[in-house]
């Protein structure tokens, strides 16, 4: 089969590779389409080290069942199916309270986080565990079913941690792609003021398109959320990853405020006052990943009509081509780009 293999930074390989074969509790899946994350990108271009070579990027595919093995028995051949990219062992003391995406032995497809990565979906098949396969309603694209993980984690991130009410004045600091879907769940959770802040003038416009109230930039960003929200907001999600969107998060706090560390994945650090921090009496969350309750929530959303990620993707590119996808990855003016092997 052809795969996009990456053999070192910067050397992306289109190569064909051994088919794989399912474990007996495993799915083999012909991929229909697959998300590019920015963390497949700075992997590639070496912005992101922890990669071990050869690498077969791409954690966030949809696809049709080719084949399964001998102890799988909700899925069959032809089934189309969408991929959550880590898998859990279900035994171990994280799992055993529900939170799968701790798991101390897992494995990820295509992504990063754990030491054991296998192949993900830039290639033409790809292979996981049968727990970490759902079904895709008939009424979902590929294309758009391919966002389910990103999806699931901004559910996850403003609903299940974060528990945005119907009313709350919301924040949302950076909206590329999970920006985006955090504040499309967001405005289909009954956000009341919902404001995007972004430094691209492209990306304001998604936004406001989207469903934003508001759409402003970073220069003097406080002052003019203040003009809008007087009081200050309920919730703000910092989805941007630069050390200054965490910074502004903390800055745009009031009395009661919740802030999520969503975007940020780099060990960098910010001043915190503690006693004020203390005084204003907020929460501060985070959140990484997904677990299989966050992924079904995020079907569900897509099957019902509540949140369509598709209307987020700008660009799609065969396999062939994924290097001019990765160029096109590199460009400011660009929203979710998806591979369609």
């Amino acid at each position: 089969m052809l795969a996009a293999v990456l053999k070192d930074f910067n050397k992306l390989v289109l190569e064909d590779v051994p088919m794989p074969k399912p474990e007996p509790d495993e799915v083999v899946i012909r991929v229909k389409a697959c998300g590019i994350c920015a963390t497949d990108y700075k992997a590639i271009k070496g912005i992101r080290r922890n990669v071990k070579f050869p690498f077969i990027a791409g954690h966030e595919p949809s696809g049709v069942v080719s084949e399964v093995g001998a102890y799988v028995r909700n899925f069959k051949k032809g089934d189309e199916v969408i991929i959550q990219p880590s898998a859990f062992c279900g035994v171990c003391p994280h799992c055993r309270v529900g939170n799968t995406h701790y798991c101390t032995n897992a494995f990820t497809t295509g992504g990063d986080g754990v030491d054991d990565v296998r192949p993900g979906g830039f290639a033409e098949y790809m292979k996981t565990t049968m727990t970490s396969v759902f079904h895709k309603p008939k009424n979902i694209s590929f294309e758009a079913a391919a966002l389910t993980e990103p999806l699931s984690g901004a559910w996850k991130g403003v609903i299940q941690y974060s528990e945005m009410k119907v009313g709350d004045d919301v924040i949302i600091i950076g909206v590329g792609g999970i920006g985006l879907l955090c504040m499309m769940v967001a405005k289909a959770a009954g956000a009341g003021r919902l404001i995007a802040i972004d430094s691209s003038a492209y990306a304001r416009k998604n936004a406001l398109q989207l469903g934003a109230t508001h759409a402003i930039g970073t220069e003097n960003a406080i002052e003019e959320v203040r003009k809008i929200i007087p009081g200050g907001p309920d919730l703000v999600v910092e989805a941007a990853g630069p050390i200054q969107a965490v910074e502004l998060t903390r800055d745009l706090r009031r009395r009661g405020t919740k802030w999520n560390i969503f975007g940020i994945t780099t060990h960098e650090k910010f001043d915190l006052d503690g006693g004020l921090t203390h005084f204003l009496e907020g929460r501060m969350d985070a959140s990484f990943g997904c677990n299989p309750m966050s992924m079904q929530k995020a079907i569900m959303l897509m099957e019902r009509g509540v949140v369509d990620p598709g209307k987020i993707v700008s660009h799609t590119f065969p396999l062939k081509e994924i290097h001019k996808a990765m160029d096109v990855m590199g460009q400011p003016e660009r929203n979710k780009v998806v591979i369609i092997p």
